[in-house]
């Protein structure tokens, strides 16, 4: 199968070119400062329609697909992981919740990059297993708006965010087998740069992810509208997870790239021994393996967003993409900083950044270890 058209290699290099410019510069200048993500930014990813590429034409978005948003997902990490995520929280679900023209002023705002949501789902004691979430939501008698009590985690930009939603719980567990049951997905419409009120929290010392806060937040009262049927939040928040696992894999691809594409141009210049090291043939091996797993994964991050963009159902093998592209990156970025020895252990160069996100593609969108878990379920069952 040819997976990259004509169309789609234009699409490709017009990103590749855009990152290289004006997203890695960037990244180079805030990452080791863990500065924010500039809205001048932003506003350049808008007019390049990277906050609707998965949004339909009719309303003002590019209207392509998976494997398109995987392509650009690539690029974009290649110079800051950061960036690559955050068109992720650009979409129909915040103006969703709206009709008319509310809805419409908001996808407006939406492929501006000026409405950018956060998601709470994780909590202290909740992580992998969502379904028992204790975060709880009390009514408050008009039929749709709720109160929010209790703690998530993990809630990446829930500051510059221009919303949230929360899944929380309305319902006890009263069977643990079926501890999903009883959860809905609640949105808060707030203000940039706040929490909402009723919400207090605090930014996690991550070790990566720069370029926006992560926050543990603390819900105390704080009103919020219900989204979606009652008592289907977990799975609402579980349904799009394939599409979510290829966009983790082509994060991590474009990591391991740019660390492959630092190293080979290191190694043509770095001296040692009266000659470069990419002579030698210790390094030389070490590239040509962190190519072929590049590659490897590649090819089966396109396969999957294929099977994706034509409705067929692949959880086995968006867990096996995420799995193995997250691994990979973990051992190319680790290579690529033995390959620049000292240097690559300072922040003065991008390898120690691209590192210290590729292990956390192994953590987020499901751990490698759930990964294996829905390969080897699905394996087990015949499917």
């Amino acid at each position: 199968m040819t997976y990259l058209t004509e169309e789609r290699r234009m699409i490709q290099q017009v990103a590749r070119e855009f990152s290289v410019k004006e997203v890695l510069p960037v990244a180079n200048q805030l990452d080791p400062i863990k500065g924010e993500i500039p809205m001048e930014l932003r506003h350049k990813m808008a007019d390049m329609g990277y906050f609707g590429i998965r949004i339909s034409q009719e309303d003002g978005g590019l209207g392509l697909g998976v494997f398109e948003y995987a392509l650009i997902t690539e690029e974009l990490a290649r110079g800051w992981m950061s960036v690559a995520s955050i068109i992720a929280r650009a979409g129909y679900t915040g103006a969703g919740v709206f009709s008319g023209e509310e809805r419409q002023k908001r996808l407006e705002r939406v492929l501006k990059g000026e409405y950018i949501g956060a998601t709470a789902l994780s909590e202290p004691d909740a992580g992998s297993d969502l379904g028992s979430v204790s975060c709880r939501a009390e009514p408050t008698g008009d039929g749709r708006t709720y109160r929010l009590y209790g703690s998530k985690m993990w809630c990446t930009f829930a500051d510059g965010s221009d919303y949230l939603t929360v899944l929380a719980r309305t319902e006890p567990i009263t069977d643990f087998r079926h501890r999903h049951r009883g959860t809905s997905q609640f949105f808060i419409e707030k203000e940039r740069g706040t929490l909402p009120p009723g919400c207090t929290g605090s930014p996690v010392n991550k070790i990566g992810y720069h370029g926006w806060k992560t926050w543990a937040l603390q819900f105390d009262g704080t009103e919020a509208i219900q989204i979606g049927n009652p008592g289907t939040g977990f799975h609402n928040a579980v349904s799009g997870l394939e599409t979510a696992r290829v966009h983790t894999a082509a994060r991590a691809i474009g990591l391991a790239r740019g660390a492959l594409e630092d190293s080979i141009a290191y190694a043509k210049i770095r001296q040692q021994f009266g000659k470069p090291i990419g002579e030698f043939q210790a390094i030389r091996f070490k590239l040509a393996q962190m190519a072929a797993e590049i590659e490897a994964a590649r090819q089966l991050m396109y396969f999957v967003a294929t099977e994706v963009d034509s409705h067929r159902r692949c959880d086995k093998e968006a867990g096996m993409a995420k799995w193995f592209a997250s691994e990979m990156a973990e051992r190319v970025t680790s290579e690529a900083l033995q390959i620049h020895g000292g240097y690559g252990y300072t922040t003065d160069l991008p390898i120690e950044r691209y590192w210290r996100d590729a292990r956390l593609t192994k953590i987020f969108e499901g751990t490698s270890e759930i990964q294996l878990r829905i390969i080897s379920d699905r394996l087990m069952e015949g499917k």
